[in-house]
């Protein structure tokens, strides 16, 4: 997913977003308090501003994606993202509804066991069909709100549809983006950076506390 080097044993790429309250700030704090959770940080997209898919009549997302290194399992870091959109008082009780903080996660991939040879193997993606935690997230590639600011976050970054294909997460945010304007639906437009100071954890508390 990312060229930076990391030591963690997964890779996981999370897509923030949020329509009530105070939407920009809300998503910056998240992206802190995930990095309490046992996530460190490595890549993130600007905020964007994303017409809402679906579901009853409600206000434009702010939408962002980030690239986080953890030693989380899947289903901790799932509980992370829970324990953070609970701070954020998230509710589900209608699908595709308005909501305070969604956080979803759209790949994971994990660090490959070291080849005989000594030479390093290319990182590996976790497929699950659970329904409580599908991966990747089986709508990522029809998303242009997760899809454009995941290839601005990382622009090399490769999205896994199956063990042995990967799709060009650039390529595909321009498919879906095009397509979506031809049908006059779901404009993805970009609002503004993540501040720095917002983004930082060193101010903020570990969710539940």
């Amino acid at each position: 997913m990312t060229n930076t080097p990391i030591d963690e044993k997964y890779c996981a790429v999370l897509a923030l977003g949020s329509n009530l309250g105070e939407s920009e700030e809300t998503l910056e704090y998240a992206v802190a308090q995930l990095q309490l959770e046992g996530m460190r940080l490595i890549a993130h997209s600007s905020l964007y501003v994303t017409a809402p898919v679906g579901g009853p009549d409600q206000p434009d997302y702010i939408n962002a994606v980030i690239e986080v290194a953890t030693d989380l399992e899947p289903y901790e870091l799932l509980a992370a993202c829970h324990r953070v959109e609970q701070v954020h008082h998230r509710t589900r009780e209608v699908r595709w509804g308005p909501r305070t903080l969604d956080i979803d996660i759209i790949a994971i991939e994990q660090r490959p066991a070291e080849a005989a040879d000594g030479a390093e193997n290319p990182w590996e993606p976790v497929l699950s069909t659970d329904p409580v935690l599908t991966l990747p997230h089986p709508r990522a590639r029809e998303r242009a709100f997760v899809l454009v600011p995941w290839a601005e976050a990382n622009p090399q970054a490769l999205l896994p549809i199956s063990p042995e294909r990967k799709v060009a997460v650039i390529h595909q945010a321009y498919v879906v983006s095009r397509a979506d304007e031809a049908a006059g639906q779901n404009a993805v437009n970009p609002l503004r950076a993540m501040r720095a100071e917002l983004i930082s954890p060193s101010d903020h508390k570990v969710a539940g506390e």
